[in-house]
């Protein structure tokens, strides 16, 4: 190179592309797949939601709207009467329950390490795992061998068994996240721990309590396989009459009832996901 030549300026350098991450959304078809899925959870629900207001006995020939099931499911008072039963059963299984489950949670959560911590906590979740049949049919084992005859209180105490671990999950979770600065700060005022929990610690827990209260609650209300194995002669909670409509055969009133228990469902899940949310 010649003195005084200006140097050539370096050739720019090519980096190669980043290869794009995996997203099984990109997948052809896929949102194709989605759609169908959706259909395929949601399309009966919506059949049966929109002959419930059929003016026609003929649930599949659509022949006009009409609320006339939903006034005949009012005037029905076995209906009522099974509807009042399973709105008890549910109140009561959902706060046994969820006090069962909130004192569960502070202890293996917030009461420090003890031994067999881990087994406990299983076999607090284990009624999620076993099939339902099988937890039926060892409760109707179980009263049978101890000669328990307690009319509804029987679909009752079987209820709160297996509504404990679905209201402990969300008390768990919520327990878990809360900032624990906070009680430490009313513990460095000198408040005494009681005064804690209950101006600091139950507040804050109250939307995780609230949830699961919501979540027994519901799981309760729907519940039809334990029910049916332990419910006694002149027990009939709204699940066990409509099983009784459908042996019959499926009609408007069956839709109608199906449907009044639906939103109900949707409006609990709904409120249990927002208060899990706060």
């Amino acid at each position: 190179m010649s003195q005084g030549a200006l140097p050539r300026p370096a050739a720019p350098s090519v980096r190669p592309k980043r290869p794009r991450a995996f997203r099984v959304g990109h997948l052809p078809g896929f949102g194709l797949w989605t759609a169908l899925v959706f259909l395929y959870l949601y399309a009966p629900l919506v059949i049966l939601v929109a002959f419930s207001f059929n003016d026609n006995r003929a649930v599949t020939v659509w022949r006009g709207f009409t609320l006339e099931w939903y006034g005949t499911l009012l005037g029905n008072a076995e209906l009522r009467r099974a509807a009042l039963t399973s709105l008890g059963v549910a109140a009561v299984a959902t706060v046994v329950a969820t006090v069962v489950a909130t004192l569960a949670a502070l202890v293996l959560v917030r009461g420090g390490a003890f031994r067999g911590q881990r087994a406990v906590g299983a076999l607090l979740l284990s009624p999620l795992m076993i099939p339902e049949i099988v937890t039926a049919v060892a409760t109707l084992a179980l009263f049978a061998l101890l000669g328990v005859s307690l009319g509804v209180c029987r679909v009752v105490l079987a209820h709160c068994a297996f509504c404990i671990p679905f209201a402990f999950l969300p008390i768990q979770a919520r327990l878990r996240s809360l900032d624990r600065s906070l009680e430490a700060a009313a513990q460095d005022l000198y408040a005494p721990p009681w005064r804690v929990f209950r101006r600091v610690t139950l507040p804050l827990l109250a939307p995780g309590i609230a949830a699961g209260a919501l979540l027994a609650f519901i799981i309760s209300l729907d519940d039809f396989v334990i029910t049916l194995m332990v419910a006694e002669p002149g027990t009939t909670t709204l699940p066990l009459y409509i099983y009784g409509l459908v042996r019959l055969g499926v009609t408007p009133e069956v839709n109608a009832v199906s449907s009044a228990m639906l939103a109900l469902s949707i409006l609990v899940v709904t409120l249990s996901l927002l208060l899990q949310r706060r």
